[in-house]
């Protein structure tokens, strides 16, 4: 397959891929993200990562033009470092997870009966806000996760809904 017939396409999907991974990892960096934001931006990276392969072979004389001077391999350089150094854990992460992970966690695991009491409202009024959020519940025992699966962005939004005031504050 000889790359220079395929110009017209190889640069436009790099730079219509690289559009959307924009955008859906901004989404993703303010906590706006919703439906498959997510999935798109893991998926679309693979997409990214062969157009933007097929494009360094389309030019790759003008790649190794950069790779010649002194301020391109720095920068090459410095992006390595900062991918190695994206694997240290932070500080304040807890096996290398955000803080609030663990407890969402375990509300996410609790029964019903106990989110109620945590979110300040009966059993009947969070049931009823879990209808609400299009999640039905069979019965009390049941927790957030048996109801919405392990998926924690999922249960953080149903959560969101059970403790949501509707504009009211709530009685504590």
């Amino acid at each position: 397959m000889n790359l220079n017939t395929q110009r017209p396409w190889i640069t436009p999907l790099v730079i219509g891929i690289f559009s959307l991974m924009a955008i859906t990892g901004s989404l993703m960096f303010f906590h706006l993200d919703t439906g498959l934001n997510k999935s798109a931006h893991e998926w679309l990276g693979w997409a990214l990562a062969v157009g933007v392969v097929l494009h360094v072979l389309l030019n790759l004389n003008a790649f190794k033009r950069h790779l010649a001077n002194t301020t391109g391999r720095w920068v090459l350089v410095a992006s390595a470092a900062v991918l190695g150094l994206s694997f240290i854990p932070l500080g304040g992460e807890v096996g290398g997870k955000p803080p609030f992970v663990a407890p969402v966690q375990a509300l996410a695991r609790a029964p019903l009966t106990t989110v109620a009491d945590v979110a300040g409202v009966n059993v009947t009024e969070m049931r009823a806000r879990l209808t609400a959020a299009g999640v039905t519940s069979q019965s009390d025992t049941q927790s957030i996760q048996d109801l919405v699966g392990a998926d924690m962005g999922q249960q953080m939004r149903t959560l969101g809904k059970v403790f949501a005031t509707n504009g009211t504050n709530a009685e504590r």
